[in-house]
């Protein structure tokens, strides 16, 4: 007796393949899918305060998540093209119709685990900032806006025209 195959019309089984041994460098990134899916990805690591404030874990699940969103993408596709999706025969509905509701109820539990508010990026004290960017000397506020407003363009101009007028 025969084995059976393991490939399906929907092409999810090769394609979950390639990625499994790959991961996200199996599909081509110049296709728009792609593009958006890297795209959802930053958002999605923006979202959670940026990918170096994301632990290992939390980014082993937005690469799960990401891996998800691609097969739920793929099947939406493929759903898209039918002409119905309903089984007249059997009077069921389509059984990759039920896979795809299987994948979006798992993507939906990895974001639950991630956490659905947006978490902002950490920002140092205004202090703080000044004197990793401008040394000590520089600390205050009110000389680190006259270092700044003497490098604008317009105080350049002014010093200019003095020395010009001397």
């Amino acid at each position: 007796m025969n084995e059976r195959r393991d490939y399906s019309r929907t092409g999810l089984n090769a394609l979950k393949a390639r990625v499994k041994v790959r991961g996200l460098h199996a599909i081509d990134m110049r296709t728009s899918a792609a593009q958006s899916l890297v795209a959802w990805r930053d958002d999605l690591l923006a979202s959670l305060g940026g990918e170096e404030i994301v632990s290992a874990q939390q980014m082993a699940l937005v690469d799960m998540a990401v891996r998800t969103r691609l097969f739920v993408d793929h099947l939406d596709a493929f759903l898209m093209e039918q002409t119905s999706l309903i089984n007249k025969k059997k009077k069921s509905v389509l059984p990759v119709v039920r896979e795809r509701q299987q994948l979006v109820d798992s993507l939906a539990r990895l974001l639950g685990q991630l956490g659905l508010e947006r978490r902002t990026k950490q920002v140092p004290a205004l202090s703080e900032f000044l004197d990793t960017r401008y040394g000590s000397e520089t600390a205050t506020p009110d000389n680190a806006i006259n270092e700044l407003n003497a490098k604008s363009p317009r105080a350049e101009t002014e010093r200019k025209v003095s020395e010009e007028a001397d």
